[in-house]
């Protein structure tokens, strides 16, 4: 089950909630008419038990069971800690 799981990397934007930290996903995409790359971004709330996650930092997160209203994902480990 574990691995069905989708992971995605990205940016802490904001961590002031209660063990939440709001992370920011970039995704690149080729524009199917102008073939100009593309950058769009999505915030989610994740889930961070131990509140270990500063702004700034690169994170992992993995889809989880609904744990409130907009949190569907937990930050599974810190990549990259802010500079």
């Amino acid at each position: 089950m574990r691995e069905r799981r989708k992971h995605l990397v990205g940016v802490v934007v904001s961590d002031k909630m209660d063990k939440t930290a709001v992370v920011s996903v970039e995704r690149r995409y080729r524009h199917p008419l102008y073939k100009k790359v593309v950058r769009s971004s999505k915030k989610y709330m994740a889930h961070d038990e131990q509140n270990s996650c500063r702004v700034g930092d690169k994170v992992r997160i993995v889809e989880s069971r609904p744990m409130s209203r907009h949190k569907r994902w937990m930050v599974e480990d810190i990549l990259e800690r802010a500079a």
